[in-house]
């Protein structure tokens, strides 16, 4: 056993010298001469290699899925379609955080903010299903309050002038020729000085979307609270789901 473990250890010192010969010899850094690549397409031509097998274990909890999210939790008469700068999904969606939001904080909610982006779908007339608000929020983002200068809501809708609005409750914006013309929150005119609350999610609080102004709270309040299974709890609460476009966001 001795003598096969010091063959080994003299193969392999004589290796390591080879090795490092090989290397003493070059002259430079190793560069590479040529490379190939090869473009694979991802399509429905390869629907055809599949797991049988796993698709069988599969099929189970995919039915249990199905049958979860078709559960219909309200209905909607009319259509809520997307399109900027406001639409009535976009409309519903603000309202109904903002509704949410003064059901949790203790406090006075004044407006709320959803950002266009995230209207993933629309929802036709007809049953609303629990996997329509899985459609509409797909991401695990939470409910925050913040606090805001007023200073900071106006920054805000100048960013909603440059970038096309945004979803607003509360409060509404006028833009003409892409520079805000009047902000009105609860029927008055913005106070520069003053605070407001905003209702809106974790990650817009971050500044995304164009929204740095949000990233500028002076105070941060988190529900914890997933801004989906509120949106599931308003359908219900709401059972008829209605909205229009208000002139909430007007931009000339």
């Amino acid at each position: 056993m001795q003598r096969k473990l010091t063959d080994t250890m003299r193969k392999s010192f004589v290796l390591l010298c080879v090795l490092a010969t090989i290397c003493a010899c070059q002259s430079g850094p190793v560069q590479v001469k040529e490379a190939t690549t090869e473009a694979i397409l991802i399509d429905a031509s390869l629907d055809g290699i599949q797991d049988e097998a796993y698709l069988a274990q599969l099929a189970p909890v995919k039915a249990d899925l199905e049958r979860e999210m078709n559960v219909q939790i309200g209905y909607a008469p009319e259509e809520l379609w997307v399109r900027a700068p406001e639409c009535p999904m976009l409309n519903w969606a603000t309202d109904a955080l903002w509704d949410a939001a003064k059901g949790v904080y203790d406090g006075r909610v004044d407006i709320a903010i959803v950002n266009m982006g995230g209207m993933r779908c629309s929802w036709p007339a007809g049953p609303v299903t629990r996997g329509n608000v899985f459609e509409l929020m797909p991401f695990d983002n939470r409910l925050v309050v913040l606090t805001l200068k007023g200073e900071d809501i106006l920054a805000l809708c100048e960013s909603f002038a440059q970038y096309g609005g945004q979803g607003v409750a509360g409060m509404r914006v006028k833009i003409v020729d892409s520079r805000v013309a009047d902000v009105q929150i609860g029927g008055k005119a913005l106070d520069s000085k003053a605070l407001y609350t905003v209702a809106t999610s974790d990650y817009l609080s971050g500044g995304a979307d164009h929204m740095d102004a949000l990233s500028r709270y002076t105070d941060y309040w988190n529900s914890d609270l997933l801004i989906r299974d509120l949106y599931m709890e308003q359908v219900q609460k709401q059972d008829t789901i209605r909205a229009a476009v208000d002139g909430r966001m007007t931009i000339l």
